[in-house]
């Protein structure tokens, strides 16, 4: 018997098994069908809801009511803060893409915080990161011989010419010329 097979076959019973303990739970709860059973079950719920009486329906009604407006408050609230942010930020000069990321990183703990803890929170995004609100900052200066900061200048060795040493070597003893000819003696 190979392991497919087995594996096949345990399948097999386990769901035979769990059909026929469902209709033995649908045999012992008198129902014929688990369809029979879902319409009872949705039967009685509608009964207790009929049950209810006028006023329970009523003050659930007005809980709900309660809840949404609570709802609607608060997603208000976070609008005026958004508003609140956007204003300050564009109030010191901060627009397109640069006014998205200055949003971003406009931090202010306070959930009620008014107008003036915007402002105050957008100056010191603005003295921290200028660059958001249309400020240039000053270049970092260049290392020596124009390489990047940080980095020190590239070596470059002169050109040299094939056979230069040589000619170098004999002019300093003597056997040429400065200018190349034969000796001066």
């Amino acid at each position: 018997m190979t392991q497919d097979r087995l594996g096949k076959m345990l399948t097999r019973e386990k769901a035979q098994g769990e059909r026929a303990a469902v209709k033995r739970l649908l045999a012992t709860l008198g129902f014929e069908s688990p369809k029979e059973l879902s319409e009872f079950v949705s039967v009685q719920r509608e009964a207790e809801q009929a049950a209810l009486s006028e006023v329970e329906r009523r003050e659930q009604a007005a809980q709900e009511r309660e809840l949404q407006a609570a709802r609607r408050e608060e997603l208000a609230g976070e609008r005026e803060r958004a508003a609140l942010r956007r204003a300050a930020l564009v109030a010191l000069g901060s627009h397109g893409e640069d006014l998205v990321d200055a949003e971003r990183l406009l931090a202010v703990d306070d959930e009620d915080a008014g107008e003036a803890q915007f402002q105050s929170a957008a100056e010191a995004l603005r003295a921290r990161r200028p660059e958001l609100f249309g400020q240039v900052r000053t270049p970092v200066a260049a290392a020596p011989a124009g390489a990047p900061a940080g980095r020190g200048p590239t070596r470059t060795a002169p050109v040299v010419k094939a056979g230069a040493a040589g000619l170098e070597m004999a002019r300093r003893r003597g056997l040429i010329g400065e200018s190349g000819g034969s000796p001066a003696r």
